[in-house]
């Protein structure tokens, strides 16, 4: 029987005119009632990402059902010609960019100066009876009408357009409140003595006013100033938060010299996006490099930044692979192109940051759950404020003012923003530092984490054997034996051949044709050198302890000395396990190496012989992250290798390093592009500072709606005052968040 299994395809769509965290939350739930649709919407990088089934809905028609409730969006732009490999991870991924509200921008700005000009006289002249001359009320009716109607026309058309949908928003409450303020202080005006020649008023910020000729005119005029600052301060902040994704998407190179024996000097330049797999391309000093690939002729280094947060360049050679994007400092090089577009590594890590900015941490499900029901809670309060203080006071002013602080005090816009912006500033700071989070669920995850498995091979260690002592029997030398090793071991493929021939070629010595060469598994190398017999085989003792791999060199049946050959330990790797015990993890070295071995390199790196798992062949790693979850340990495993995958999957958190292969890559929850452990701590201190921010500012958020509510309600806070505490939430929130920028490598 064949089971048909539905398709989903995944696009990041433009979203504009969100105004809120509600308005992200209407989106997302109207899209999600499309059958064959599961949809997520960040309010801080203006997208919405959308997996949906094309046999049962169209993008085109994602993009009419946002726009039937009043909503802008738009298709992930074509690729441009910039490096298909950032642009095809950049494609729809407008997240971050701030593109999505650049219509807005303008409008914001141009609508907060006339607000500040016009508003300003009005709040003077309302606050300071001494300046207040005769028909002094009808100059501000004249200049707060602009900045009520015109310059707070983005909040009613929201709340026009909210309405209409029987939802409800944050400017809602800010459209009722300034209309309110407004539409009372022009009926006291025009059919009440305040609208008299010598009317005066006072005004305290701590009281909503007093009085039956009391006017809110500085309120309408205030509040909307002080929320159009907020809106543009927050518009501005959240584009610098995501300059670090959009730095990653633009450093793609945007030409490539394709190496083309049929024209005239053997090269032919053509957009980085028309480089294909196979081709051949030249790169020169300054030059960055098109796509991913391998060298094939020449020497230089490399600067991987970008990649890698590293700063030192990297030295290449025929056979070293490199990576698209990053910048060949000096050499010329010609590199054949394995990965290209979408496939490449630029693309994969564009990718993963923009699903992590476009996800949503465990704790912001409350902030959404608060968020919808949070504006009718509000509206019904301030109508019950409104009762209580015309019950009690008699005065139909009193009580407007106060029900007007309580509307406006309470718009839960900092908590909109509490998450998505700390998420979009830490995740884009990790891509600088070659550090990727691969979605938001992944911060609780650091927090938990006790544990810390390390596979030895690549990631403690280099993963290349490589000589590290020589014995020779006198009367020999250490290059005659190791010369004579080479010559014998230079027809082989095995990593402990490859190891000591790659050392006698450092140490510049002449390697010997061999003859008769044959290979006895298990048991070493044989064949003929300058008509001796030569055997490299497996030594039955050993000369530098359990730490290292030794074999024996036979000439003509006698033993001329041995050669140790161990997997070297990385300069950084005890920096890094001391940086792990910092954060209170316990490290454990895993490793299919002899017991001796493990136990040298955790000796050397500061793991505690007590922590060593050794002797465990590829298939068992999975065993291991269970058993130890299995006694009460949270374990986070990093690894690098396809025997690593299924491991850093079982783990509470799977970490992985970005010398391995796509399979560890795609296992994991985080990714290291710099092969080191400092690393692995800088992701680990990166995702707990991300989730404490996001945590402050929820806290902070909540505790200011809590404490501010109750004290606009009991008639001890004026609406001005209200407008802007409000407006200055937003802002401590996004500013708290943009402290991430900072972060800076503990490697």
């Amino acid at each position: 029987m064949t089971i048909d299994i539905p398709r989903h395809d995944t696009i990041s769509l433009d979203i504009t005119g969100m105004t809120c965290a509600a308005c992200a939350a209407r989106i997302e739930k109207k899209l999600n009632r499309v059958e064959g649709v599961e949809a997520m919407v960040n309010y801080a990088t203006e997208t919405a990402r959308v997996s949906f089934d094309p046999e049962q809905v169209s993008p085109d028609e994602l993009v009419a059902t946002i726009e039937s409730i009043g909503y802008g969006a738009r298709l992930p732009r074509p690729p441009a010609a910039t490096g298909e490999g950032a642009s095809a991870a950049g494609s729809g991924s407008g997240s971050g960019d701030g593109s999505g509200d650049g219509a807005e921008r303008d409008p914001y700005l141009q609508r907060l100066i006339v607000a500040a000009v016009l508003g300003l006289p009005v709040l003077v002249l309302s606050m300071v009876p001494a300046l207040q001359f005769r028909n002094w009320q009808w100059l501000c009716f004249a200049l707060a009408s602009p900045v009520a109607t015109w310059a707070a026309w983005p909040f009613h058309r929201a709340a026009w357009k909210n309405l209409r949908q029987a939802e409800a928003s944050m400017d809602t409450l800010i459209s009722i409140g300034v209309s309110a303020a407004y539409l009372w202080s022009t009926y006291q005006l025009f059919f009440t003595s305040a609208g008299d020649n010598d009317m005066t008023m006072s005004m305290s910020l701590w009281s909503s006013g007093g009085g039956d000729h009391h006017l809110y005119l500085e309120v309408a005029s205030t509040t909307v100033a002080l929320i159009l600052a907020g809106r543009w301060f927050e518009s501005r902040s959240k584009r610098r938060a995501g300059s670090a994704l959009r730095a990653l998407l633009e450093r793609g190179a945007a030409e490539a010299s394709l190496v083309d024996p049929t024209v005239p000097g053997g090269e032919r330049r053509v957009p980085a996006a028309e480089v294909r797999v196979g081709d051949r391309f030249v790169v020169r000093p300054g030059e960055r490099i098109a796509t991913d690939g391998i060298v094939d002729e020449g020497q230089g280094s490399i600067d991987t930044s970008l990649v890698t947060g590293e700063s030192l360049p990297r030295e290449v050679g025929p056979g070293d692979p490199v990576t698209g994007a990053t910048i060949n400092t000096n050499g010329r090089l010609v590199v054949r192109a394995t990965r290209v577009g979408a496939d490449t590594t630029l693309a994969q890590m564009a990718r993963l940051v923009t699903e992590a900015q476009s996800g949503k941490a465990p704790v912001q499900r409350l902030a959404d759950r608060v968020s919808g029901v949070f504006v009718p809670v509000v509206v019904a309060l301030a109508v019950a404020t409104f009762g209580f203080w015309l019950a009690r006071s008699g005065s139909i002013s009193e009580a407007m003012g106060t029900a007007m602080a309580v509307l406006i005090i309470a718009c839960p816009c900092a908590l909109g923003l509490a998450t998505p912006t700390a998420l979009l500033v830490g995740t884009g700071r990790g891509a600088q530092l070659g550090i990727l989070i691969k979605g938001p669920e992944v911060l609780e995850s650091t927090r938990r984490v006790d544990t810390v498995v390390l596979d030895k091979t690549g990631t403690v260690t280099t993963g290349q054997m490589d000589v590290v002592g020589t014995e020779p029997v006198p009367p020999l030398g250490h290059h005659e034996l190791l010369a004579v090793a080479a010559a014998v071991e230079s027809a082989s493929e095995h990593p402990i051949a490859r190891a000591i021939v790659a050392r006698a070629r450092a140490e510049g010595l002449t390697i010997a044709p061999v003859e008769g060469f044959s290979i006895t598994p298990g048991v070493g190398a044989h064949g003929t050198v300058d008509g001796r017999t030569v055997d490299v085989r497996r030594a039955s003792g050993t000369a530098h302890g359990h730490e290292a791999t030794v074999v024996e060199v036979v000439v003509d049946g006698r033993v001329i000395g041995r050669i140790a050959v161990a997997d070297s330990v990385k300069p950084t790797s005890r920096q890094g396990v001391a940086g792990l015990r910092a954060l209170g993890l316990r490290p454990v070295l895993l490793t299919g190496d002899h017991r001796g071995i493990a136990e040298a390199v955790a000796a050397e790196v500061g793991i505690d012989p007590a922590d060593v798992i050794a002797e465990v062949l590829p298939a068992d790693k999975l065993d291991v992250v269970r058993n130890l979850q299995a006694d009460g340990a949270v374990v986070a495993m990093v690894g690098d290798g396809v025997n690593d995958a299924a491991a850093l999957a079982q783990a509470d958190l799977g970490i992985a390093m970005g010398s391995g292969t796509d399979v560890a890559i795609e296992a994991s929850d985080l990714t290291v592009m710099r092969a080191e452990l400092p690393a692995v701590v800088d992701a680990v201190r990166l995702s707990r500072r991300t989730l404490r921010t996001i945590q402050g500012n929820l806290f902070w958020a909540f505790a200011y709606n809590v404490a501010a509510i109750p004290l606009a309600a009991s008639g001890r806070l004026s609406p001005v005052v209200a407008s802007a505490a409000m407006a200055l939430s937003s802002v401590f929130v996004v500013s708290n968040s943009l402290r991430l920028r900072r972060f800076a490598s503990a490697g």
